[in-house]
């Protein structure tokens, strides 16, 4: 499941998969706005889960998008426990 997300923000940065560490911020990825909605809606379509997240507002959500790692977490946590998706 990790390298399944590893994959997902890694195109949506266009990396290469292997060049993304999970200490990685989204800045550091050169994500702006629109690739991280489009890395949040492929992680919902390829999990069967809906992110709660707010575009406008990033930080004032209960998923973490501090870090990669923190984004794997989050969604780890979502798919374990499915009345939160």
């Amino acid at each position: 499941m990790q390298q399944e997300i590893l994959s997902i923000i890694a195109r949506e940065a266009a990396m290469d998969p292997s060049d993304v560490r999970s200490d990685m911020t989204l800045e550091e990825l050169g994500l702006d706005s629109l690739g991280l909605v489009e890395m949040i809606f492929s992680i919902e379509e390829t999990f069967g889960i809906s992110v709660p997240f707010n575009a406008n507002e990033p930080t004032q959500n209960d998923f973490d998008i501090s870090s990669v790692g923190a984004i794997v977490r989050a969604v780890e946590r979502l798919i374990s426990t499915p009345e939160l998706a």
